[in-house]
């Protein structure tokens, strides 16, 4: 019987179905653990990173957190993104940054947790839609690889657990890109214009900045969309459209709420959040022309040189570029590979939109001339993660070819290379760690020649043992950076940078500070390397963890400086809070980051004379003193402002200089905690 089974045509032909269909639910049973475990994994990882230990940064970027706090009080202050209750200036960014730590604030209760933890819960979920977006195309492994990478960028590592606006700004840009490939893949109206939409959203994020990669997802798009080109174009037009919506609603009811009874739009010249959007935040950023920077610009200034090295010089270097030349390498192969593929091929457009946005935003960061800060570099680190994901598995999958086995031995060794470049310039931290990765990652490269002659487990050892050294150095200097607790306004991620490049601007013998920003690392907390010859600028006050108490560095000070909060006694937050339902403002200073200490410690508004940095010609003095007549303002607290420097008959410039004077000349100081206070509602004798 069995004989005539095996015989009969019918019967092979149903085992063949059977056999097929057991083989498949093999398949897929085998697969199921890892499309799910991959993704899980991923996920836990970044999240243990980005949470551990996040309240140790107090409140971080204290001129965002004093924003929170007002927030908390008054929703007018929520809309406008004002620095205080009272809504006398806003901070110099669109709120939707704040939006989210605002309602969590409110939601929570004002702490540190409260206003951190959105932040990197941003980052989980931008890393999860990275992961999504390449996995579509690419597969489990080059997702997981994309995910991973992008979440161990030190930087990234660092803006997660900091309320700096650049958090939202990425997850917005990397929901953007996903929707937009989505669009790619099947031209659907609704991807294209949600792609759109969240740009918009990114703009209020940080303005002009979340617009750089439009130009790219555009062109993307107009390329490889699977519909007809008058389609193409419409859609595009759609797209358009939702992103002026999204973003142009409240720079509309800002413009025409009047200005009278709104807060004063810190950043801008005018009073206008135009100025605002096309000046300080937009294109003066490019050309170096702006009003109220803290530094000089230009081929030579506080920023640093412009060129094709900036972001690989000592103060970026450390911050995002680990990677950068080995996504280079495996762009050039994606394209390569898929040069003669239809037009719509799905590979070709996420390696090009991934490549544009690279390309296009490192042009832009290298060459701006106005303000550019290290931490900048975040937005490069989802591209990054995706080229390396893509290219890696693509050249994987063709390692019977010799020029894909290159590929992937060539992108192994830029990275090591750059890893030893790097951690070279922080010798003291790890020393023995670069030389274990040269060590591991030439191994690596070189079994890579040999795959197609190795056992399939072997093989994947040894592709596994390229990605750890690869990613050794920036794991390392993202855990050193999640350990470390970092704060003022210009963080840096990874350890102290102790031998500097010529192209990092610094004078001799300089050191750096914690992943080396401009000048000393302004306001970042980590080690200084011994006889470093840049720290905080003078006066600058250290700004420690709200337990207890506000409690600064080592050498902090009380009055705070132009990039560092201030410190108040426990006796000056309580005489600041005497009788403070009487008075609109319990305080006035010049610069903001020195009033944010002081609303923070009292939760009441504090008058930020000259907005950010004291450079806004806000409030004049004769507003000023209308303010002081009508027993709106309890005190004036000196110092602070540009440089750190207390305000006295020139120390500075503009408003503020007259402002302090004419406080001098009319009132008598008193000492509280190691501050000079005077009171507004008691002048001089003679006065």
């Amino acid at each position: 019987m069995s004989t005539q089974a095996s015989t009969n045509p019918a019967w092979r032909k149903n085992a063949a179905g059977a056999q097929l269909a057991g083989s498949r639910l093999t398949s897929a049973v085998a697969r199921w653990p890892w499309r799910y475990i991959a993704p899980a994994t991923l996920v836990a990882v970044t999240a243990l990173l980005y949470l551990y230990g996040l309240s140790a940064s107090g409140w971080a970027n204290s001129y965002y957190s004093a924003a929170v706090v007002a927030a908390t009080k008054s929703w007018k202050a929520f809309l406008f993104g004002s620095f205080d209750a009272a809504n006398f200036i806003t901070v110099d960014k669109a709120p939707g940054a704040l939006w989210v730590m605002d309602l969590s604030a409110r939601l929570f209760g004002v702490s540190s947790w409260s206003i951190l933890a959105p932040q990197a819960l941003e980052g989980v979920a931008a890393v999860a839609l990275l992961y999504a977006s390449v996995r579509r195309v690419f597969g489990v492994a080059a997702g997981f690889i994309a995910g991973l990478t992008f979440a161990v960028t030190p930087i990234a590592a660092l803006m997660f657990r900091f309320n700096n606006p650049d958090a939202l700004l990425v997850l917005l840009l990397v929901a953007a890109a996903y929707a937009l490939l989505r669009a790619v893949q099947g031209g659907q109206t609704r991807w294209v214009v949600l792609a759109g939409a969240l740009v918009g959203w990114a703009f209020l994020a940080k303005m002009l900045q979340a617009f750089v990669v439009v130009p790219v997802f555009g062109a993307v798009y107009l390329l490889a969309a699977p519909v007809s080109l008058r389609r193409r174009l419409v859609q595009l037009l759609a797209a358009g459209a939702a992103l002026t919506a999204s973003a142009g609603w409240w720079v509309a009811v800002v413009a025409l709420w009047p200005a009278g009874s709104r807060p004063y739009i810190g950043g801008s010249t005018t009073n206008n959040i135009l100025n605002l959007v096309f000046g300080y935040n937009g294109f003066r950023r490019l050309t170096g022309n702006e009003t109220g920077s803290v530094g000089t610009a230009g081929t030579a200034g506080s920023w640093g040189p412009t060129g094709w090295t900036r972001m690989f010089n000592a103060s970026f270097g450390g911050q995002a570029s680990w990677l950068i030349p080995s996504a280079l390498i495996f762009l050039a192969a994606l394209v390569v590979v898929t040069w003669r593929a239809p037009r719509t091929d799905p590979r070709r457009a996420a390696a090009l939109a991934w490549g544009g946005w690279l390309l296009v935003t490192a042009t832009v960061f290298s060459f701006a001339q106005g303000i550019i800060h290290p931490y900048y570099t975040v937005a490069l680190a989802p591209a990054i993660g995706a080229l390396v994901g893509m290219g890696a598995v693509e050249a994987w999958r063709r390692r019977a070819r010799w020029q894909a086995r290159l590929t992937l031995a060539a992108a192994t060794l830029a990275a090591i290379t750059w890893a030893a470049v790097v951690l070279g310039r922080s010798p003291l931290w790890l020393p023995w760690l670069s030389g274990d990765i040269v060590a591991a990652g030439v191994l690596a490269a070189a079994a890579l020649a040999l795959t197609p002659w190795l056992r399939p487990a072997v093989a994947h050892g040894v592709a596994a043992m390229a990605l750890a050294a690869a990613l050794a150095g920036p794991v390392a200097f993202s855990l050193d950076t999640a350990t470390t607790p970092h704060t003022g306004a210009i963080p840096s991620a990874g350890p102290a940078v102790t031998v500097r490049d010529a192209s990092s601007n610094a004078g001799p013998g300089a050191g750096f500070g914690p992943g080396g920003p401009p000048q000393g690392g302004f306001g970042a907390a980590g080690g200084v390397a011994p006889g470093a010859g840049f720290g905080p600028p003078p006066g600058a006050a250290g700004f420690g963890p709200p337990a207890g108490g506000f409690g600064g560095g080592p050498g902090a000070g009380p009055a705070g400086g132009l990039l560092d909060a201030s410190t108040p006694s426990a006796a000056l937050v309580g005489a600041l809070q005497e009788d403070s339902g009487s008075y609109t403002w319990v305080a006035a200073t010049v610069g903001a980051n020195t009033a944010a200490g002081y609303q923070i410690g009292t939760r009441d508004p504090v008058l930020a004379i000259g907005g950010f940095n004291g450079t806004d010609q806000w409030p004049s003095l004769a507003v000023f003193q209308q303010l002081v007549s009508r027993h709106q303002v309890h005190y004036f607290i000196a110092g602070g402002g540009p440089g750190g420097r207390g305000f006295g008959p020139g120390s500075a410039t503009g408003t503020s200089t007259a402002i302090a004077t004419w406080v001098e000349q009319h009132f008598t100081a008193t000492t509280v905690g190691g501050v000079t206070l005077y009171d507004l509602t008691a002048p001089a004798t003679g006065a």
